[in-house]
């Protein structure tokens, strides 16, 4: 097993590299803030090599997708090892989805708005639908890529825009339904990753979670157990916290036989943004006949 030296601000990994304040951790590593001497800050995630089937099935994923260029994909730079840890260099983002809900419910007590969220997950839908199409030339073949961990903490913000972060999961695909050892996180996997598969539309049910979680304040299901467990059967979710417009089109992407969802994630979301808009027309429009009657009783004479 590796050694790993503590991680800290003022740690020099690289020359010209040094940390500044740790980002996030989770179970194959840390995330930390450099500074850099061009005065551009970077984001450096440190794998660790003592967790070997987790750093080495993050390499692989890495090595698949660090060639992929794309606006909404967070590009990988470089990838380096340094006392026990592999080391992945990416840009630095001004923070995640999950960060802006806690500040939607911080400063406003709500979710994120309608319109914001729709926006927001039309640009991550973009960068999925890029992966997930058949198209990318890996080890002589074209495959389609799963990404395997889509929630807020992974769909990262620069400034006004969203992008998809965080590839270690990210598995590649020949077949619409394969098989695959269960990883994720189990707030956000589709039933078929309980059963050991993953399909080609597994990304669109966690992304469908997601816009649960940050549109309507919680998740669809309340019963998903603390570790993966082949036997357990995702309930019909609970969607009571969207307006009725939008049920049918999340039922759909939350749909348990993966051919039934829709297409991709960007059908997903264009039904959405219909649905917001029609539903905002309507809002208006009543709240403008209202304001006519206001003033239509006001000049009425006695």
């Amino acid at each position: 097993m590796a050694h790993e030296v503590p991680l800290g601000a003022g740690l020099e990994p690289y020359p010209g590299y040094r940390l500044t304040r740790r980002i996030g951790s989770g179970a194959c590593g840390e995330v930390w803030e450099a500074a850099f001497p061009p005065g551009k800050n970077r984001a450096l995630k440190f794998l660790r090599c003592g967790r070997r089937e987790l750093a080495v099935r993050e390499i692989r994923s890495l090595q698949a997708i660090r060639h992929l260029r794309h606006p909404r994909l967070v590009h990988i730079d470089n990838v380096w090892c340094y006392d026990g840890y592999v080391v992945v260099e990416m840009e630095l983002a001004d923070g995640s989805l999950a960060d802006l809900l806690d500040a939607y419910w911080s400063i406003f007590q709500t979710p994120i708005t309608a319109e914001h969220a729709c926006v927001l997950l039309s640009e991550a839908a973009e960068a999925l639908d890029h992966l997930n199409k058949r198209q990318h030339h890996i080890n002589d073949s074209y495959v389609a890529i799963q990404h395997c961990d889509v929630k807020p903490s992974n769909l990262l913000l620069f400034g006004e825009s969203l992008k998809v972060a965080d590839f270690g999961l990210s598995s590649c695909l020949i077949a619409h339904l394969e098989t695959r050892s269960r990883a994720g996180t189990l707030d956000y996997c589709a039933p078929e990753v309980f059963r050991g598969q993953l399909s080609n539309q597994t990304d669109q049910y966690a992304l469908a979670v997601t816009y649960c979680l940050i549109r309507g304040g919680r998740l669809p299901f309340d019963d998903t157990p603390a570790f993966f467990q082949s036997s357990y059967i995702r309930p019909a979710p609970d969607l009571t916290m969207l307006p009725e417009t939008e049920r049918p089109i999340l039922a759909r992407a939350l749909h348990p036989v993966p051919q039934s969802r829709w297409l991709s994630c960007g059908e997903l979301m264009d039904h959405l943004s219909i649905a917001i808009c029609a539903r905002a027309a309507l809002e208006e429009g009543a709240s403008s006949v209202k304001d006519r009657r206001g003033r239509a009783h006001l000049a009425a004479p006695e």
